[in-house]
């Protein structure tokens, strides 16, 4: 979404879904390198060899990694509202994590604004419930409730 928005027409978007995000492939290569950003090899998520002996079959993304996507996916849909200087992740609410990916899975984000309230002049709170989907099943890998701080001159 590139077109800035006015914030009666955000309040108006309140209950709405927004447009779904690009697919994007989890690869051993990201694994990896949150593993090293995080200091957790847990061997589920960096050694295929002892992974592929798991119920899971693979290594699989670490969780955190999947929740750290959040804010790209969405982002790419997310509504632009006018005079905004910034955006803060203010948090997250419900978090729960579902189902593990799988090296080599795609996940997608699906939103739908679900509040946005004025809290001080110029500064809206907007929560977004957050699911990420992964390609070809029923349950998503995560749901939450994303809050994020926008700044409005």
């Amino acid at each position: 979404m590139s077109t800035e928005i006015s914030t009666d027409e955000l309040l108006a978007m309140v209950g709405q879904d927004l447009e779904v995000s690009e697919w994007l492939e989890i690869t051993q290569e990201r694994i990896d390198r949150f593993a090293d950003a995080t200091n957790d090899h847990q061997f589920i998520h960096v050694d295929p060899e002892k992974a592929a002996a798991t119920p899971f079959g693979s290594t699989i993304a670490h969780g955190f990694l999947t929740l750290s996507l959040v804010p790209y996916l969405i982002d790419q849909h997310r509504p632009r509202v006018a005079g905004t200087v910034m955006g803060l992740n203010y948090g997250l609410d419900k978090l729960r994590f579902l189902q593990p990916v799988a090296v080599g899975c795609r996940v997608r984000a699906h939103q739908r604004m679900t509040q946005a309230t004025e809290k001080k002049p110029g500064q809206w709170l907007l929560k977004t419930r957050v699911s990420i989907e992964i390609e070809d099943q029923e349950k998503p890998a995560l749901v939450a409730d994303q809050l994020t701080m926008l700044i409005i001159n």
